[in-house]
């Protein structure tokens, strides 16, 4: 009788918990939205690592290095746009 619960117990568990047969939908649901999130960090990455390219010294460039002093220092040109957004 105990042993007939016990596998009753194991068996609901096994199609109904967090990992059973019956949740696969939803892992799969999670496994797309978390590779669409991987995909976005690495273009992220990918962005940053070409921004922080153009700022080394063999490669300096000039106007993404104006635009850090600006950003940086608070500084806008008068012919620029400036937005003022909160963090």
């Amino acid at each position: 009788m105990a042993l007939g619960l016990l596998i009753f117990y194991f068996g609901v568990h096994a199609f109904t918990g967090e990992r059973g047969l019956l949740s696969s939908g939803q892992r799969d649901t999670i496994l797309v939205e978390k590779t669409r999130e991987l995909q976005r960090l690495q273009q992220d990455r990918h962005d940053l690592e070409v921004r922080a390219q153009l700022l080394r010294d063999n490669s300096l460039s000039a106007d993404l290095l104006e635009e850090r002093a600006r950003s940086l220092l608070g500084f806008a040109d008068p012919r620029d746009y400036v937005i003022r957004m909160k963090p």
